[in-house]
């Protein structure tokens, strides 16, 4: 007997002495340039790691687009716009250890105009979606990733962008935040923008009704022509909105007329149903107003696109703030990205 208490004793001292499996170690947070190749142009980027532990697969990745215009890597326009848009998205996700991706779009930054730096006049909004492509393809080959909790993360033009990737890249995402998207045709978003910011400086006394009218419907017939290739008279337009619609012409033609074939509502049906989907506007966003995302979220709910759908933020405009926070992201918009984050 005393034989087998010694033998239990024994295999008690060797299970108490043996050492618990260690915990994996504690990688920090990092901020790490990226560059991946699109049509022979590199373009360049930040991936931010978030704090995790080694050899995780992180959860989720984003991929962050930019809005319209010549909009960085961090969200900014240099000199004359520098919200830090992006940048802030990147830090809030990876406050809930989501891994980032945003980068220089064509004309920005470090990227440039790469290939087209001697044709401007060729650059198209698909070559946009085909950089974006591949900064998911660089995104899904990180370390740090899981390619199957990927997420698109686009805001402005860019979610709009985020929307057509949704429905064409390999792997699929696995959700897409729009965030106060480009929800109908450009031009049309155009003309909607310059018609409110009419009938304001109407109410102002700058324009007589009869005035309105006429330069309303010079808007109207800008807009047709653009869509017919013919050139645009300008001569009822106020000097400002002139210039816009040539702009609009020239070198900027194709890119243009590119951008406002997309109609973002057909584009939903390309989603992989049960896609997560968070669509956000502000309810003092001039720019892209709540009633332009109407046909889009009925075909995300068509399309059977899962998650919270639209979500409307209280007194945030397009850049995402409110008037108690200018240079933040406003606290509503914190609280659906962590909902993406977390579901």
């Amino acid at each position: 007997m005393f034989r087998h208490l010694a033998a239990v004793a024994t295999a008690l001292a060797v299970v108490t002495v043996t050492p618990a499996e260690a915990t994996p170690a504690l990688v920090p947070a990092v901020d790490r340039e990226v560059a991946f190749t699109a049509d022979g142009t590199t373009a360049y980027g930040t991936l931010h790691v978030p704090e995790h532990r080694a050899g995780q697969r992180l959860r989720a990745a984003l991929l962050l687009l930019p809005g319209s215009g010549p909009t960085d890597r961090d969200g900014n326009q240099p000199p004359a716009s520098l919200p830090d848009t992006l940048a802030q998205l990147a830090d809030t996700l990876g406050k809930d250890g989501v891994a980032t991706l945003r980068f220089d779009k064509y004309g920005t930054g470090r990227t440039g105009l790469g290939t087209y730096r001697d044709r401007p006049e060729e650059l198209d909004y698909p070559a946009f979606v085909r950089q974006a492509r591949a900064g998911y393809e660089s995104l899904r080959d990180q370390s740090e990733t899981d390619p199957h909790a990927l997420l698109v993360v686009g805001h402005s033009e860019g979610a709009m962008t985020g929307l057509l990737l949704g429905g064409t890249v390999s792997p699929r995402p696995a959700g897409l935040a729009l965030l106060q998207p480009q929800a109908i045709r450009m031009l049309d978003l155009v003309a909607l923008q310059l018609r409110a910011q009419i009938a304001e400086a109407t109410r102002q006394g700058q324009f007589t009704p009869e005035q309105q009218r006429t330069v309303n419907a010079a808007v109207d017939a800008a807009v047709t022509a653009l869509r017919e290739r013919r050139p645009v008279d300008t001569a009822d337009l106020p000097s400002p909105i002139a210039r816009l619609f040539e702009a609009f012409q020239g070198p900027n033609a194709r890119f243009v007329r590119s951008d406002d074939a997309v109609y973002p509502p057909d584009t939903a049906f390309a989603l992989r149903p049960g896609t997560k989907v968070l669509l956000t506007c502000g309810t003092h966003d001039v720019q892209v107003p709540c009633d332009t995302t109407n046909a889009l979220t009925t075909a995300l709910r068509h399309a059977h696109a899962h998650g919270p759908g639209r979500v409307v933020l209280p007194g945030v405009d397009h850049l995402m703030h409110d008037t108690d926070h200018p240079t933040t992201l406003a606290p509503p918009v914190v609280d659906s990205l962590h909902w993406l984050a977390q579901h």
